[in-house]
Order: C-alpha cells, then sequence, then structure tokens
C-alpha cells in the first residue's frame, strides 16, 4: 500500500518534511488540528489541552485498554494563523528524545483539496536518525487516512 502522507529526509541534516494532499479543504483540514474534538479522532488520543494562540500550550496522552498511560507529548504554540500555519514545540514524555521544533503550513489547492507540509526540527541529526527508524511514518500515514475518513461521513 503505498503511503499518501510522504517523509522526505536529507541524509546529514536536523530536518525532515512530512507532506500530504488531502481531499478536504483548507479550512477543515485545518479544524482537524485544532479542535479538540476532531484531534481526539484522528490521532486516537485524548487532548487534555489545546490552546490555539501564540504562547499556548497542548498535551496528549495514550491509554493502553488497562489504563496505562503509553504516550504523553505536549508543546507550546509559538505561531498560529488560522488556516495558515502553526508554529510549536513538541516534546515526547518519557522518552530520550529532546524538543523537536514543527512549522505546519496549511495551503488551499483547490475548493476541495489542500496541502499540509510539516517542517520539524531536530536537536540533532542523530536524534533525526533514531526517529527516523521509528515506524512513525506509517502511523501518521494511517491517521492521516482517518483523519480524510472522519470528514467524509
Amino acid at each position: 500500500m503505498e503511503l499518501k502522507t510522504k517523509i522526505h529526509a536529507e541524509d546529514g541534516k536536523q530536518e525532515i518534511f512530512i507532506t500530504r494532499e488531502f481531499d478536504l479543504p483548507v479550512e477543515l483540514l485545518f479544524k482537524a488540528y485544532t479542535e479538540a474534538e476532531i484531534v481526539e479522532q484522528w490521532m486516537n488520543t485524548k487532548v487534555l489541552k489545546l490552546e490555539n494562540k501564540p504562547h499556548g500550550g497542548y498535551q496528549f496522552e495514550t491509554s493502553n485498554p488497562q489504563g496505562d498511560v503509553v504516550f504523553r507529548a505536549n508543546g507550546t504554540i509559538h505561531e498560529f494563523v488560522p488556516e495558515q500555519k502553526i508554529t510549536r514545540t513538541f516534546q515526547m514524555e518519557n522518552t530520550p528524545f529532546p524538543i523537536q521544533l514543527d512549522f505546519l503550513e496549511f495551503e488551499k489547492l483547490t475548493d476541495h483539496t489542500s496541502k499540509l507540509t510539516i517542517q520539524t526540527i531536530y536537536k540533532s541529526v542523530d536524534f533525526r536518525d533514531q526517529m527516523l527508524k521509528l515506524p512513525f511514518a506509517q502511523g501518521l500515514n494511517m491517521a492521516h487516512n482517518r483523519l480524510e475518513e472522519i470528514f467524509r461521513k
């Protein structure tokens, strides 16, 4: 199965680029990243906090069926331009990975399609390369597929 969400990583660089074209208007794509109820559905996680404004914070948490927290991430939103861009920090708690910087850009392609480009900058090439070894590309692709499916219903 082809991954619609593309990951581009140049050797020796501390960044990756994630791109995906969606069969959604840019307004809905942006809502999918900024409305807690929608984020919870496509990311399959609980949104503990989501303050969509400069200097706002966010926190996500995922638990297993036994109720144990298996994933928690948080960050600060530094720039927030509706339907255009979000700049934020992202940190996975209880992992060796340091904070990363995410630049999310939302682009209208047509009235019914849009594109998301995420540039993520890591503290080092080594941390970036460790992240690329994880199955996050497949997971992100599945999550983005769910995102489109939510709005189709």
